[in-house]
């Protein structure tokens, strides 16, 4: 079905992103090292990592919603039973998140092609070209959207991988 295609592809991209995290540790702790260790600080590693970090930051919405990772408010819907529980949680995605995840990819997208289109750049010591992070940004909300489809269709067809995080 389409939220098993929908979370495969979130999941992949979750895993190679978490890859990123491993390589902006080492550049830091690399750049610890060069600093205390040799008293000779990179120019990069700051601004270098600062965009992984953006990257890893910004791709993992749509994982995060994978695996009900998200932030939720369930004072209410908590004490209710499974089946008025999922409906309610339904009713709030057309109601808060599409148009949410709508505004933040359609914003992204503005934002991405502003900046490509004047080939923004860093301001610090090394001039990074910004621009690959705000495409990332329109990636991540089109995943989070994507996710978000997903999971409103698990919550509708009542599909057991959504009632798998229930417990």
């Amino acid at each position: 079905m389409l939220f098993r295609f929908i979370d495969g592809i979130n999941e992949v991209v979750g895993r190679v992103v978490c890859v990123i995290a491993i390589i902006f540790a080492g550049i830091i702790i690399y750049d610890v090292i060069m600093r205390y260790a040799f008293n000779d600080p990179t120019r990069w590693a700051f601004d270098v990592s600062k965009q992984m970090f953006g990257f890893y930051f910004v791709l993992l919405g749509g994982y995060a919603l994978r695996h009900q990772a998200h932030v939720k408010v369930d004072l209410i819907t908590g004490a209710l039973r499974p089946t008025p529980r999922r409906w309610i949680e339904a009713a709030g995605y057309p109601i808060f998140f599409f148009p949410f995840a709508w505004v933040f990819f359609t914003r992204s997208w503005e934002f991405a092609q502003r900046s490509w289109a004047q080939g923004e750049t860093t301001y610090g010591s090394v001039q990074l070209p910004v621009y690959p992070l705000k495409i990332a940004m329109c990636v991540a909300a089109g995943l989070l959207l994507l996710q978000g489809i997903s999971e409103f269709l698990k919550l509708v067809l009542n599909r057991e991988e959504y009632n798998r995080h229930d417990a």
